[in-house]
């Protein structure tokens, strides 16, 4: 979907139909988490957001082919989020395997910036949750830079999710992209914080 404005602030009860608790997964690329957190959490419900419909086709033939009713995905820029979803509509967020960004000149366009962090900020309702998994060391140390300088709540902080106690099913979910590095053998890091 492309126009999900008239959704603003009612996503579940319009779009899901349903009062269930929504999850976004941004840059969701080919939308294998989404799918896949909305089959581990039939309760709650997941869009994935991305701009390039090519990708998010994928995800929502998935979905639609299986029956994932709790899956939807909309294609949007992800800075116009604001213009898509009201202050506190947001129960989560996931960020999988974005753009690292990783020039120093492209940092406000960094999915973890300050910018965009202040913007999840007014989207979450009070105790949300943000996930960022990612085989990007420098954005993994970014982020984690920043959550301390904005002083927002750390709870999980790895560089090695598979060699660590954290990788339940949920975070063993793979993307396209992570079993790509995965066999190059690079480590997934990931991070869970709260504002």
């Amino acid at each position: 979907m492309e126009d999900g404005k008239p959704y603003r602030g009612n996503w579940s009860a319009d779009f899901f139909k349903n009062n269930q608790p929504l999850v976004l997964e941004l840059a969701c690329g080919k939308g294998e988490y989404t799918v896949n957190l909305a089959r581990f959490f039939p309760e709650r419900n997941f869009l994935g957001i991305d701009y390039k419909g090519n990708r998010i086709w994928r995800g929502a033939k998935t979905a639609l082919e299986d029956g994932v009713a709790n899956a939807g995905f909309l294609r949007i820029q992800i800075e116009n989020l604001v213009d898509y979803f009201a202050p506190g509509e947001i129960d989560e967020i996931w960020i999988t395997f974005p753009d690292p960004q990783p020039q120093l000149s492209r940092e406000k366009k960094r999915l973890t910036s300050p910018r965009f962090l202040e913007m999840y900020k007014q989207l979450l309702k009070p105790g949300g949750f943000m996930s960022l998994k990612t085989d990007n060391d420098g954005l993994h140390a970014y982020t984690a830079e920043k959550i301390e300088e904005l002083g927002l709540k750390l709870h999980v902080k790895t560089e090695d999710l598979y060699h660590s106690p954290f990788a339940d099913e949920v975070l063993s979910i793979k993307t396209y992209y992570e079993k790509k590095y995965l066999q190059d053998n690079k480590n997934i890091n990931y991070l869970k914080f709260s504002f």
